[in-house]
């Protein structure tokens, strides 16, 4: 056999759409519970209960070159005595130094 599916095979798997229906898709991602497993009731917001609200998480873009001087900061303070220093922190410190007008035009 050449490893290909019949084609009946073929049309039965795309008629399925896996991502139809929420549950579907959370089984498919977290694993469906077994047979006899107990159902717990969740918070009606889950999502407001579960996320903090002091901070976000985001995703930011950075050259190569920036990255590196990010992470040589981070050693350096580390080496220094800030063990629990990390690549937010710098920014953040940066942020909280930062004059706007002092910022050159053409960045």
């Amino acid at each position: 056999m050449n490893g290909k599916l019949p084609a009946r095979a073929r049309t039965a798997v795309l008629a399925d759409n896996p991502l139809e229906g929420e549950q579907l898709l959370l089984d498919a991602l977290f694993g469906a519970p077994g047979p006899g497993a107990v159902k717990r009731p969740r918070p009606v917001d889950s999502a407001a209960v579960d996320k903090p609200q002091h901070y976000k998480i985001i995703s930011i873009s950075l050259y190569t070159e920036d990255i590196t001087r990010l992470e040589q900061l981070v050693r350096e303070l580390k080496r220094r005595g800030h063990y629990k220093a990390n690549k937010s922190q710098v920014i953040r410190a940066a942020l909280a130094q930062l004059n706007l007008d002092k910022v050159p035009h053409e960045l």
